[in-house]
């Protein structure tokens, strides 16, 4: 009974022992939450979601066939915040990220996106897609009279050329939403997809709208745990009824062989809301299964 128990990976995501920058994957969490509208806590979510990804360590992805430990990848810690100051948060969060080759980023809240979008747009010369799985459209102009937080960083990503809004699908909408920002939305092209339609239409037609919207050329993959229903993912600061099942929420994104995806972020997780760790589990999947997708890509 003296060895070592098997829970007792390292801190790191998955237990990964490498943390240089200069990984084909760079692992980061960034803990902001001074953005959001309701309920705190998101900055605890890297923390939360690395502990739980101690269950992802044991054994290839048994969809994919490889295992993401063995990736070129490595966890380099914790972004800096600018403490108290948001917009201060964005511009040092974009520095830290522009000389990442891929980042995989575990939020925080949701507006730690923009900045990550303005690191990658910069860098690729050209708006991005986006992939959007969220209850909420997050394209408010302002936050309750601010201009930055959790529900505007697509508004300003849109206005500022970071992504091509035909080039973007939203999965899983169901928030309360005024009708003119869900007008701004649709009018600027971005396809919407709500839980009803994932609902009624099923993961295979899903999956195959999201190809036609995407289409060719680089994208970023961006989810909210609140896609996901709160019977599934309680720990989060804005819960929405009716929300995507884990399955259906999974089977899509594993489905997404094909699109080039150049970067990613999990947000809103927050453990203090948490039951039994489920939340931050879910996220720490997503992130397992993500890496099975372009790591298999890359190994063939």
């Amino acid at each position: 009974m003296s060895g070592t128990p098997t829970f007792a990976v390292a801190p790191s995501f998955m237990g990964l022992a490498r943390f240089d920058r200069s990984a084909a994957y760079a692992l980061a969490g960034i803990p902001l939450d001074i953005g959001v509208t309701n309920r705190t806590g998101a900055r605890s979510g890297p923390a939360a979601v690395r502990a739980a990804s101690r269950m992802l360590t044991d054994g290839d992805h048994p969809h994919f066939w490889i295992d993401p430990t063995r990736l070129d990848i490595a966890d380099i810690g914790d972004f800096a915040i600018a403490l108290g100051d948001l917009a201060e948060s964005y511009r040092v969060i974009e520095r830290q990220a522009e000389d990442l080759n891929h980042l995989i980023a575990i939020g925080g809240e949701h507006g730690i996106t923009l900045p990550l979008l303005r690191a990658l747009r910069r860098k690729l010369g050209a708006p991005l897609g986006l992939v959007h799985f969220d209850a909420h459209v997050d394209t408010w102009p302002d936050n309750f009279g601010q201009v930055y937080g959790h529900g505007s960083p697509f508004y300003h990503a849109i206005e500022e050329g970071l992504v091509d809004p035909r080039r973007m699908v939203q999965i899983g909408i169901r928030s309360p939403v005024q009708r003119d920002v869900w007008d701004w939305t649709i009018g600027r092209g971005v396809g919407i997809l709500t839980a009803q339609d994932v609902h009624a239409l099923g993961p295979a037609a899903v999956t195959e709208r999201i190809r036609q919207v995407i289409g060719a050329g680089p994208a970023y993959f961006s989810y909210d745990v609140d896609c996901l229903d709160p019977a599934f993912a309680p720990g989060t600061g804005t819960p929405e009824f009716a929300g995507l099942f884990p399955w259906q929420s999974q089977a899509i994104l594993r489905s997404l062989t094909g699109i080039d995806f150049v970067g990613m972020d999990v947000v809103e997780v927050a453990p203090a809301y948490d039951v039994s760790e489920i939340t931050a589990l879910a996220a720490a999947t997503v992130i397992w299964d993500y890496l099975g997708l372009v790591g298999s890509a890359k190994t063939g």
